[in-house]
């Protein structure tokens, strides 16, 4: 039997409850940067086309393009310990990225940031993963208060991206282990057609960002977080000349097998849901997000398996609309104590209306200005796609 939901989105053709539905996937018109062609399919289904299209994904173009790649790490590789590093969170792309980079005869560094909020479930995956494949795993472990201090401050900033922070610091360590080994190369286990395109305008950081809100509301020094001003990520890029592929880009890939996969070879472990392996990203993807900013990033994943074949649009339909992202029990709690908080002060605080990247000094113009810049770069490999497409144009 139908949900109501299916019924007036089956009736309604295109709309639920006034909202304009993208024909093809689920995303609708509160998606930010959002635009619907004649037959109600939206810019972010095409987007996706484009880049399979421009990757050659899942297809013999794609599948050529990243076995040249593989002998172009292996060539500037050689005669040192490790030819890649890979970041490792305990996730599913992650984990299986480090045993694909293995198959394919590359030796990979592991790095994985510890923002101390990680799950048990994921710290006992990295483990268990990492050495059944002997693999060596470099750490940069950030003070617990100062991580403390710095989620306090995005959270008083009254700002979605409070676990910004653990994804710039991810990519600075990154860079830095590869730097330290003479690495050329780092392979991130982004996969547009198991998690889509983050929508562009509500979602963005950068190294100033960062520290511009730590500055304002935080209370103590950085010392030990890893952050990444615009003259360091130049120099990653420009000086370093250090690439970031995304195998999963050009090749085949579907997260259900390879949970299957590291399920049955090595005993790791699922976590719940997209993101929450780790208790930061959790709470900011099951309760902050759409409590506050009215957001649910269920919406990426839900449609990229639409778009996929991978599940029945109504069934994502259903999902999203009429089940609430999961969360961990006691996962509220514990984030108030952690950053000091009392509930009434977190009320308060979640009540207030919600401010954005754009009321907080940030490089975007800089970006914006340097985008022949950063078009070469991306073009090189030196910065994805994504980062170009997202960064260097205004947002409508």
């Amino acid at each position: 039997m139908q949900s109501a939901v299916i019924n007036e989105v089956l009736n309604n053709k295109q709309s639920y409850k006034g909202r304009q539905i993208c024909t093809r996937c689920i995303y609708d018109e509160t998606v930010p940067s959002i635009t619907f062609d004649e037959n109600g399919i939206c810019n972010y289904c095409h987007m996706i086309d484009n880049l399979i299209e421009e990757y050659g994904t899942g297809k013999p173009k794609g599948q050529k393009t990243f076995e040249d790649i593989i002998q172009l790490i292996k060539k500037a590789g050689k005669g040192k310990k490790y030819d890649c590093v890979i970041g490792v969170s305990g996730g599913t792309d992650s984990s299986y990225m480090v045993y694909m980079a293995l198959q394919k005869g590359l030796r990979p560094l592991a790095v994985h940031y510890d923002n101390t909020w990680n799950t048990a479930i994921a710290t006992e995956n990295i483990r268990k993963v990492l050495t059944k494949l002997n693999v060596d795993l470099y750490t940069h472990v950030v003070d617990n208060k100062e991580m403390d201090d710095i989620y306090r401050s995005f959270f008083l900033a009254g700002v979605p991206e409070i676990d910004a922070p653990t994804d710039l610091a991810l990519t600075e360590i990154l860079y830095r282990a590869a730097s330290k080994y003479g690495v050329k190369y780092i392979l991130e286990g982004h996969s547009f057609m198991a998690e889509g395109i983050t929508p562009l305008g509500k979602n963005y950081f950068d190294g100033k960002y960062i520290a511009s809100i730590h500055k304002m509301f935080g209370r103590l020094k950085m010392k030990t977080f890893p952050n990444m001003p615009f003259w360091r990520f130049i120099k990653w890029i420009a000086v370093k000349r250090i690439k970031k592929i995304r195998p999963f880009w050009y090749i085949q890939y579907t997260k259900e097998d390879a949970k299957i996969f590291l399920e049955k070879e090595f005993g790791w472990q699922y976590y719940g849901g997209h993101h929450l392996e780790n208790r930061m990203t959790a709470f900011n993807h099951s309760y902050y997000f759409p409590k506050k900013f009215n957001i649910d990033y269920r919406n990426n994943t839900l449609s990229a398996a639409v778009r996929a074949g991978q599940l029945n649009r109504e069934d994502a339909l259903k999902e999203y609309f009429e089940h609430p992202p999961y969360m961990e029990p006691e996962l509220l709690e514990y984030f108030k104590k952690r950053i000091g908080l009392s509930n009434d002060e977190f009320e308060r605080i979640m009540n207030l209306p919600p401010k954005y990247w754009t009321d907080y000094p940030t490089y975007k113009k800089r970006f914006e200005l340097l985008q022949p810049f950063f078009y070469m770069m991306y073009k090189a490999h030196l910065v994805p796609k994504s980062f170009y497409m997202k960064y260097c144009f205004p947002v409508k």
